[in-house]
């Protein structure tokens, strides 16, 4: 067992553990129990002490841990690596995401910065025309996260309207995106949603509930959105 590792077991909390399992059903990894604030400190102390061989713990794939894979992530995040080599080593994480919890730690830890989101937003697409439920969420937290701004939005809503994946998690994502769409720009969110678009039912329905349920959101939009339901 390496040293990261038993370190991890050492940090587990049963109680935590039985949480964290109803909330993550998707995973098909062992869960530990620990909170992620604490997998956040462990991984900046990895990245600072020499003694961790953090290079060879990223890399394996065959870990037997759900807090193993979300350590490999925010590791992979915190690293002071050069973007082009980071992408490689995200290349290498997302092929292992499992759960929605995993994507969703990981993806807002990268924090991209504004001069690569050019090429940050070329390596995503490649995950949007994936048929692995994982990937396509992976890509879309991606755009939630970085590309709801002046420069990307229409082009978000244009990849969001193409994907036809039946993986709850995506839908999800998708209509967690399209609300933020809809509370950041809304007059693009109600055009988009009140023209031709390719959005289920389902996915629909659940970027206006996410919309009503934001403070963000006018009471006179709310009302508006009620009426649009489908049923």
């Amino acid at each position: 067992m390496n040293k990261i590792l038993e370190e991890l077991i050492e940090l587990k909390d049963i109680k935590y553990k039985e949480f964290n399992q109803k909330l993550c059903p998707d995973t098909n990894k062992e869960m530990l129990g620990i909170r992620v604030p604490i997998l956040r400190m462990f991984a900046k102390k990895i990245l600072k002490d020499e003694n961790y061989n953090w290079n060879e713990f990223v890399k394996n794939d065959n870990v037997k841990y759900f807090e193993e894979v979300i350590l490999q992530g925010l590791i992979i995040a915190y690293s002071s690596m050069n973007f082009e080599e980071k992408l490689e080593y995200i290349k290498l994480y997302v092929s292992r995401v499992d759960s929605w919890a995993i994507s969703d730690t990981f993806v807002p830890t990268l924090k991209i910065k504004d001069e690569n989101l050019n090429e940050y937003w070329e390596f995503i697409l490649q995950y949007v025309k994936s048929e692995k439920e994982f990937d396509i969420r992976y890509a879309v937290i991606s755009m939630l996260d970085y590309f709801i701004n002046d420069e990307y939005v229409d082009k978000v809503i244009k990849e969001l309207d193409k994907i036809k994946h039946e993986g709850y998690y995506v839908k999800m994502g998708v209509a967690w995106t399209i609300a933020e769409i809809g509370i950041k720009y809304n007059e693009k969110a109600m055009s988009y949603l009140n023209g031709e678009n390719n959005l289920d039912k389902f996915t629909f329905n659940k970027s206006l509930q996410k919309m009503i349920e934001s403070f963000r959101i006018t009471t006179k939009q709310k009302e508006i959105l009620r009426q649009m339901k489908r049923k």
